[in-house]
């Protein structure tokens, strides 16, 4: 049984009733290669990012809760403002809060996603490392290979389109339009485990995981990485 039921209960009526459902109608939501995601079990689903609406829009696709790493202020508060916060961000939406502020936060979230993955749960991480400002499809950074090769979590690639029509990076609220999520099969890590190792490996698992993405993305591919700073 959840250690806090009230909360468990709210998020399961806002994931299944009130807000999951109509979003999924609104957003027009087609799902392709769901079987690919486990239903249970350490899971790391590495996406493309388009959008802010990316870390509702996943779970939503994968039917199950999936954990993003977040601002530590977003599930910060009392009350009942706190309270709604921690159920919308840290509940329904699966944030994961991290302390930007630490210095050391970098090396900790990576921690952090191994210690979900360990327990089981699904973690959603996007390769890129910050939302697409120009539209291209990005290298990907290795910590998607680190946390595979740490935890031996199945690794299932997700790639994301029309998202940032829905949202538009800098613009508030959403928008209709058709959103298509496409998960393809998981990467055989154990096979890149036989070809290479640590850092060589990492990169890898990453670059099999664009190349995943890419075939299923209509975005034109870049070959640098994505600019965070602008973001």
């Amino acid at each position: 049984m959840p250690a806090n039921l009230p909360t468990h209960v709210a998020e399961v009526i806002l994931r299944k009733v009130l807000v999951g459902p109509p979003l999924k109608a609104y957003l027009r939501m087609r799902v392709e290669g769901r079987e690919h995601v486990p239903a249970t079990g350490a899971v790391i689903i590495a996406s493309n990012h388009l959008s802010f609406v990316d870390s509702m829009v996943i779970p939503l696709a994968a039917g199950r809760k999936v954990g993003f790493l977040g601002k530590a202020e977003y599930v910060e508060g009392t009350g009942a403002k706190g309270w709604l916060k921690r159920l919308w961000f840290g509940e329904f939406a699966g944030m994961i809060p991290v302390d930007r502020d630490d210095p050391r936060a970098a090396a900790r979230s990576l921690e952090v996603a191994e210690e979900h993955l360990r327990s089981g749960g699904a973690f959603g991480i996007y390769p890129e490392g910050t939302r697409s400002r120009d539209g291209r499809l990005h290298k990907g950074k290795t910590g998607v290979g680190r946390l595979a090769d740490a935890t031996d979590a199945v690794v299932v690639p997700c790639t994301l389109v029309g998202t940032d029509r829905v949202q538009p990076v800098g613009a508030r609220g959403l928008r209709p339009h058709r959103v298509t999520v496409r998960f393809g099969p998981p990467v055989d890590v154990a096979s890149l485990k036989r070809q290479h190792v640590k850092t060589r490996l990492y990169r890898a698992i990453t670059d099999a995981v664009m190349e995943e993405i890419a075939q299923r993305s209509p975005q034109e591919r870049s070959d640098g990485f994505s600019d965070r700073s602008a973001s």
